[in-house]
């Protein structure tokens, strides 16, 4: 039987955390108080036990130093002076929740037993789309939250994920990411949730709520500066000035620590003008902790401690890496401990690092052991799987909550001449359609590189998916009864092989219409055309898709171009040709029925895009947050900057009108707020959503701003003829920017207020002066656009 904690005073959970954890804190030798600052990661995905980690194959060869040292201590070894974290015991290799918790089990009973105050680990999994494990809901990819703009069902998606991973015994989730898009080549686009702070902001902090309502901490990644990287390589170098980092960068991991209540934080990789995150005080101690009062834990990013001495060599060696991440304030070192452990008592010993940096580090995860109930009297390692065997990973209110995430998000760019399928306006009805392209029957296309289908199952063929994941081309069948639907993949994702075109276009030509699938299939390291070290050259659909499409619009069919991808890609070459446009970023297990659903038209489709799609496959910078130098074609240039569908751009089968906005007030004090009112009103034939986005345009300030950028939107379902009207308010705190002087202020001047339902149709404006003082703000400053929507009462014509 495990033996409780009974008798030791910090384990009363009667008493304050911040005692109990001073308690324990005394009673622990530095060794031990080190021992809480590692993990261990039995079954790292990156290698087999009997194999060897073939880096050049990886594509990642500055990592094999890393690689080498990693997996090589027993347990038991490891947590000779206790253990912090247990990295992914559900997640590195294909087991069933009974498997996974029985491991559990026996690694934190390992663990107990080495510590001589039975302290046990925290366990923690990747859950960004959902659960990393076997056999769990593979929702859409963060991305495709963001192209739904609804918090509140983005907070019912963590939800779901926590009460999994609480149901298994996981402490911790390794999500969400809140980097904001900087260059669309990155490869991790897809775990991204768009490039505008607010909308990252927003949907990151309800993830966040979430999954922290389900007991189950939440982690902020990649803190900071990560999706910047110069040509957008991944842990690429950031040139970046401190400005734009502290308006663009920073604010949502700021909102998601206020407003989401966030556990933890994850370091970036990459370094910005030359200092690497995981060792920058600055980042992780005067910003995170002194400015913004974050009282939770900054976890490595995984090797990003060994990183500062293989990677960006800022260190001599692992143990000098370690020394500098802990001080700098990073206190827990994932997946494996290569810099904190016993080298950093040796540290402590010969006057190197003070013990306490050491003592702040272990607080800081003793105080969420506390918090999670680990320390309380009676806990046990069987008692925290209890639910295990109970849990469906993929229940049917799993996949429900899945579809309807998918149905949100698909974008309708362009309806054409052909969109939707079905209807009494049809001109003829459809007899044969030729489904084309490397998306359309392959499942794993409908994935991030994140879901355990694509992170690690392709080192088990043999097991297939793990879940039943129908295909777009099964939908179809499904969705278009009496249509002959005829399949030709054409190409794969990667690759120069054409040899499908022949017999793919054949398909198309003898059709009535051709529905073309295309974009990516994520992967890590190179593996895949997006995802974790997949990154791209430039814009251009991956392989030969681009051919592909070229040679099937050549045959005078109509083709509807559906893109299944992480990443925008350039589409300029065949807007003006395609019979109809559509946009899904990685909708998960459920995309097949949820595309189908809109090319039909038994779905009207909603998504909005959280990222522009450029017109040419070089349009670099992409994102629509630019000063008027990098947006606007004033003749000092031969590349154009304009996209070709812009920052939240999406269609619908119906139609709607906005009025033009009214503000509560033309001239409003530095300290002060209004209100801004618009009436939106369901003008066309079908029940629908609109988004209706507010932006501000600050007309003259002491440095460059962006033309506009996004301050609130909303999210208004109306039938038929129904009408809303929306109220936004605006605190003065949300025109703040960041100055010369690096102070964020609220300034007297013009503003202008532009309403409407994208960055690039904004036809309501209003002009609001700021009058007063300049006025600094800080952390305590309003963070939030809140947003009234109320229906209006409108009679049915003829009716009294």
């Amino acid at each position: 039987m495990f033996e409780t904690f009974e008798g030791q005073a910090w384990s009363d959970p009667a008493l304050e955390p911040d005692r109990r954890v001073a308690l324990l804190l005394a009673e622990l030798t530095l060794e031990e108080k080190v021992g809480q600052l590692g993990s261990r990661w039995l079954g790292n995905d990156m290698q087999d036990e009997d194999t060897p980690p073939d880096a050049d194959a990886l594509n990642v060869a500055p990592m094999q130093d890393v690689f080498a040292a990693s997996g090589t201590v027993p347990l038991e070894t490891a947590a000779a002076q206790g253990m912090g974290h247990l990295t992914r015991i559900y997640g590195s290799r294909p087991v069933s929740p009974e498997e996974g918790a029985a491991e559990l089990v026996r690694q934190q009973r390992i663990v107990v037993a080495n510590s001589r105050l039975r302290i046990p680990a925290i366990v923690h999994e990747e859950c960004l789309t959902g659960l990393t494990s076997y056999g769990a809901t593979v929702y859409p990819a963060p991305l495709a939250w963001a192209a739904t703009f609804d918090p509140e069902l983005v907070e019912r998606v963590g939800s779901a994920i926590g009460r999994d991973l609480a149901a298994l015994g996981v402490h911790q989730g390794l999500a969400p990411v809140m980097d904001v898009v900087r260059d669309y080549r990155w490869g991790r686009v897809e775990e991204t949730m768009g490039e505008d702070p607010y909308l990252v902001a927003t949907t990151g902090a309800a993830y966040v709520r979430g999954v922290e309502g389900a007991g189950v901490i939440a982690t902020l990644k990649h803190f900071a500066g990560y999706s910047a990287s110069r040509g957008a390589r991944n842990h690429g170098p950031v040139s970046m000035g401190r400005r734009e980092l502290l308006d663009v960068v920073l604010p949502p991991f700021e909102h998601a620590i206020r407003l989401g209540g966030v556990g933890s934080v994850m370091n970036s990789y990459s370094d910005v003008d030359g200092v690497p995150a995981g060792a920058d005080p600055w980042l992780l101690t005067e910003i995170l902790r002194d400015a913004w009062h974050f009282d939770g834990t900054v976890v490595s990013d995984y090797w990003s401690v060994p990183f500062l001495a293989t990677m960006h060599r800022v260190a001599a060696d692992f143990a000098d890496a370690g020394v500098l991440a802990l001080q700098a304030g990073i206190d827990v070192e994932l997946p494996d401990t290569l810099g904190f452990g016993p080298t950093l008592v040796e540290a402590v010993r010969d006057g190197r690092l003070d013990e306490a940096v050491v003592d702040r580090a272990a607080a800081r995860i003793l105080r969420q052991k506390v918090r999670l109930g680990l320390l309380d009297d009676g806990w046990t390692p069987e008692g925290s799987v209890a639910g295990a065997a109970a849990v469906e990973l993929d229940s049917t209110a799993n996949r429900a909550l899945a579809r309807e995430v998918a149905e949100r998000s698909v974008v309708l760019l362009d309806p054409g001449t052909a969109l939707p399928l079905l209807g009494d306006d049809r001109p003829a009805a459809l007899s044969r359609v030729a489904v084309v392209g490397p998306t359309a029957a392959d499942p794993r296309t409908f994935m991030g590189c994140y879901a355990f289908p694509n992170h690690v199952l392709p080192r088990y063929p043999g097991l297939g998916l793990g879940l039943d994941v129908p295909t777009a081309l099964d939908a179809l069948r499904a969705e278009l009864p009496g249509v002959d639907v005829v399949h030709e993949t054409g190409c794969e994702v990667t690759g120069s092989e054409r040899g499908g075109f022949a017999a793919a276009v054949d398909a198309a030509r003898g059709s009535d219409l051709c529905l073309a699938f295309v974009g990516d299939l994520a992967g890590l390291f190179g593996y895949g055309s997006s995802g974790e070290g997949c990154d791209a050259d430039d814009l251009n659909l991956p392989g030969v898709q681009a051919e592909l499409l070229a040679a099937l619009l050549d045959t005078g069919t109509p083709v509807v171009v559906v893109v299944v991808s992480g990443r925008p890609y350039a589409l300029g070459d065949f807007a003006d040709r395609a019979a109809g446009l559509v946009q899904a970023f990685m909708p998960g297990e459920e995309a097949g029925a949820a595309i189908a659903g809109v090319l039909s038209g038994r779905t009207v489709p909603t998504g909005k895009l959280p990222v522009q799609i450029p017109r040419t496959p070089g349009g670099q910078p992409g994102t629509y947050l630019q000063p008027p130098l990098g947006t606007e074609d004033a003749g000092i240039s031969s590349l154009h900057a304009a996209p070709l569908f812009p920052f939240g751009f999406g269609r619908s089968y119906t139609t709607f009108a906005l009025s033009d906005p009214e503000v509560s007030a033309a001239e409003v004090p530095t300290d002060g707020e209004l209100t801004l009112g618009v009436r939106v009103t369901n003008t066309g034939p079908r029940a629908g959503a609109e988004v209706v986005q507010l932006y501000l345009r600050d007309v003259v300030a002491p440095v460059a701003l962006p033309t506009r950028r996004l301050i609130g939107y909303a999210r208004v379902e109306l039938r038929p003829g129904e009408q809303a009207d929306v109220r936004f308010t605006v605190h003065t705190d949300r025109t703040a920017f960041t100055g010369r002087d690096l102070t964020r202020v609220v300034e007297p001047g013009e503003l202008e207020l532009l309403v409407g339902t994208s960055a690039g149709d904004l036809p309501g404006r209003a002009t609001v002066h700021l009058t007063g003082p300049v006025r600094t703000v800080g952390h305590d400053r309003v963070l939030l656009t809140p947003v009234d929507v109320r229906p209006v009462d409108v009679r049915p014509v003829g009716r009294d």
